[in-house]
């Protein structure tokens, strides 16, 4: 029987992060997938790296994440170009809370207040900006994008580089345990794998693994009993156009925008689109111009063989376009060149929507993202670190027990639940 100290289950951000890790630390790792690297969420994820979280916790972590990403832009094919978001009404006290933190922390931001002030300094980056109405802006000068697949690449080569052994089209199927509860068997497509640890971080698929490990899918979450996971269909799309038509008014790879608005939303022929708060996100890619905005509920079961590869509700592209034209006058007239593509997919959310990360059994870590994943690089650092016996204060307040003892994340005026 083949065997492994530390079987990782996913080769996706987090078990290859995981996996490089602990390579570097001398330790022995076998990393699984069922299909293969950046296969699955990691690899069509739109790429945008933020720290724009109202909890502190989030906050915290990202700031270790984006320093990863900085550390090798190239392999990681990483842009610092920065992130911006912008907002108006109740945002305006949540996104100062936010820049408040992050000068706590040491994170490079800039907050600008006053509709005016807002105007005035987008049309700084952009000459052509005209989006009325937003009266915050948090201009995060670290931050980003990565190019989604060709970075999991990139982290890939350096867990192999470290000595980490990735193993492709291998499935896992089932545990077999001692009578301390911990796993001595993974079954997997390829046969039985005896193991010391085992790390799942299997992105979208965490609750098939999770119903194997026996793990309860109802728990009671602040007196009410909820679902452990909801499945989100995320919908983003690209138009395409010459990435070089999103670019700074000194020519310079723009930051990731974010806006979201209460204003009146018109099609360039004036056909309203929405009068309710709306939402969008944007960035250069390589050959065009990517972005996504709300995501579709889709309850508690979702079929994620094969990954879905990125459908959207009919008036997503309407809504999109219609943004970018409203944001900024070189995207009037691109509703006919919206592309549908393979992004977004679909997210697995816990019963908070923030991130698990915990021993599930006494030799079994569990890296549930809760769709915050393909960001947070460092979280496989942390976890390296815990398997090694160390205590992670990034990783602490994400810990399994919250649910029980109430000790919940602080929850935001977004309309997301990524945030």
């Amino acid at each position: 029987m083949r065997s492994a100290k530390h079987l990782v289950i996913g080769a996706g951000v987090h078990g290859l992060s995981t996996a490089w890790h602990l390579a570097e630390q001398g330790e022995p790792v076998l990393v699984v997938d069922k299909t293969a690297v950046a296969a699955g969420a990691s690899g069509i994820a739109c790429g945008v790296v933020r720290n724009n979280y109202f909890q502190p916790a989030m906050s915290e972590l990202m700031a270790a994440c984006v320093e990863i990403w900085e550390s090798d832009p190239e392999t990681f094919h990483y842009y610092g170009s920065g992130y911006i978001a912008l907002g108006d009404g109740p945002q305006e006290a949540d996104l100062t809370s936010v820049y408040q933190r992050q000068q706590r922390i040491g994170y490079a931001s800039e907050l600008i207040l006053g509709e005016a002030e807002v105007a005035e300094h987008m049309r700084t980056l952009f000459g052509d900006w005209r989006a009325p109405g937003l009266s915050v802006c948090l201009h995060e000068a670290q931050g980003g994008f990565a190019f989604n697949r060709d970075s999991m690449l990139g982290l890939a080569s350096k867990a192999r580089a470290a000595g980490a052994e990735i193993a492709e089209g291998v499935e896992v199927t089932g545990f077999a345990y001692d009578d301390s509860g911990a796993v001595t068997v993974v079954e997997t497509s390829d046969g039985p794998i005896a193991v010391e640890q085992v790390v799942v971080a299997a992105g979208p698929w965490v609750a098939t693994l999770w119903e194997l490990l026996g793990l309860p899918r109802r728990l009671e979450v602040a007196g009410v009993e909820q679902e452990m996971w909801t499945y989100w269909y995320l919908q983003e799309g690209e138009i395409d156009v010459d990435p070089r038509v999103f670019v700074t008014s000194n020519g310079s790879v723009p930051p990731v925008l974010h806006v979201d608005s209460h204003a009146a939303l018109h099609a360039d022929d004036g056909t309203l689109i929405t009068d309710e708060q709306w939402g969008v996100y944007f960035k250069q890619d390589k050959r065009s111009v990517q972005g996504g905005a709300a995501p579709l509920p889709q309850g508690h079961d979702f079929q994620v063989d094969p990954y879905p590869t990125g459908s959207v509700e009919p008036g997503f592209p309407d809504l999109w376009c219609a943004a970018l034209s409203h944001c900024m006058e070189r995207f009037e007239g691109s509703r006919p060149r919206y592309r549908q593509v393979r992004s977004g997919g679909v997210g697995a959310f816990t019963a908070d929507n923030f991130p698990v990360f915990d021993y599930m059994s006494p030799n079994v870590f569990v890296a549930a993202d809760s769709n915050h994943g393909y960001k947070m690089i460092a979280v496989g650092r942390e976890i390296a670190r815990v398997l090694g016996g160390e205590h992670s204060a990034l990783l602490h307040p994400f810990r399994y027990e919250r649910f029980a003892i109430g000790d919940l994340h602080p929850v935001s005026n977004s309309p997301y639940p990524w945030s």
